[in-house]
């Protein structure tokens, strides 16, 4: 899907390589904010990135004093987003609101190949969630067991709602599907939400995303939950158990938990006191009683990371998620870089290859 955004658009203009715009230096450290800071949500509104960055950035205006502002910015998984904040001035007063480490926009050619991540992005990481398939609750699928069956006997019939081609949705669609050995057809969305609510409307015949975005349905009695990607079976205070994808196909539990990660991203050429300023006001607003309890009761997990620990997970998953649609190239409906093209190593090379080559990690 391309979002209505071509890869020549999206490479032309202001890209990564060219955004080195920087402030004079008697500025850098003069009452930072001055104004208000923006944070831009590569997803739309209502979906697990935007309703967890909007918690994050309250929490922030709570901890801190700041103002701080909501854009949301949706298409190509990440990539429209990603060049706009990658354009602005690196003052500290443009923030990504991600996912994932902002994974998929290099191998989907949605931002140049060059420079790395690690070299061209400060990562802060809140937490994770776990995916999960749900359906109406008068749909035919009772059990995941029901899809397995029904999708063996008509290949590529069954369709799937996904956060768009290539997302993270989609990508825990693949893995899900490969291991039951099943093919599904796979529909993109813009985002958690619409993503959700096509499953809810039927328009497709599961809907595919996160616990934390299809817990309240399953609560107020519209969806059943066939199964989701943590270690154990949830069990909510009706007495309704949600299923571990491991109980039912053993071969995947020695790899969940798997889902998303949530990140609020910093251009890494911002001055070091500024980005500081940055970090230490997030871990406090992440690291906050209000922010716990807001993950606690949406089946988030609270995980902290900054610093070179959020460096070398970030490189991690898109090693594995180059792999990853490499393999399934046919099912991603666009071209993919593959891990030389990027300069990433195979998974299985990774913890010989970290750190990379020229590292370095911010001295804030």
């Amino acid at each position: 899907m391309n979002n209505g955004i071509s890869r020549r658009t999206l490479l032309t203009g202001a890209g990564l390589a060219a955004a080195t715009i920087t402030i004079p230096a008697p500025l850098r450290a003069q009452d930072y904010p001055a104004r208000p800071i923006t944070v831009v949500i590569m997803y739309a509104a209502g979906g697990g990135t935007d309703v967890l960055m909007r918690k994050l950035s309250e929490e922030l205006e709570k901890a801190r004093g700041w103002t701080v502002s909501i854009a949301n910015r949706p298409g190509a998984v990440g990539g429209i987003a990603t060049q706009y904040v990658a354009a602005q001035p690196a003052d500290g007063y443009t923030v990504l609101g991600a996912a994932n480490y902002n994974k998929f926009v290099r191998v989907l050619g949605h931002v140049p190949a060059e420079p790395a991540p690690w070299e061209q992005w400060a990562f802060m990481k809140a937490g994770n969630a776990i995916a999960s398939w749900s359906v109406p609750v008068d749909s035919p699928f009772q059990t995941l067991d029901d899809v397995i069956k029904a999708a063996r006997e008509r290949p590529g019939e069954l369709s799937i709602s996904t956060s768009g081609t290539g997302g993270i949705w989609h990508e825990m669609a693949l893995l899900i599907s490969s291991f039951a050995d099943i093919e599904l057809r796979y529909v993109p969305y813009q985002g958690g939400q619409p993503a959700t609510l096509a499953g809810l409307q039927k328009e497709v015949d599961i809907a595919g995303g996160g616990v934390h975005e299809h817990i309240d349905l399953v609560r107020d009695g519209q969806f059943r939950m066939l199964q989701h990607t943590g270690t154990e079976d949830i069990t909510l205070d009706d007495g309704t158990v949600l299923p571990t994808v491991g109980k039912m196909l053993l071969d995947l539990a020695p790899f969940l938990p798997m889902g998303p990660t949530y990140n609020m991203i910093v251009r890494r050429d911002t001055p070091p006191e500024i980005l500081k300023e940055i970090q230490d006001g997030f871990l406090e607003a992440a690291g906050s009683d209000a922010f716990r309890a807001f993950l606690d009761a949406n089946q988030y997990q609270h995980d902290l990371r900054v610093g070179e620990e959020a460096d070398r997970e970030a490189a991690s998953m898109e090693v594995v998620t180059v792999d990853l649609f490499n393999r399934y190239s046919d099912q991603i409906g666009s071209d993919v870089l593959t891990a030389e093209e990027l300069g990433l190593p195979k998974p299985r090379d990774f913890a010989s290859w970290w750190p990379p080559e020229g590292y370095k990690p911010l001295d804030i």
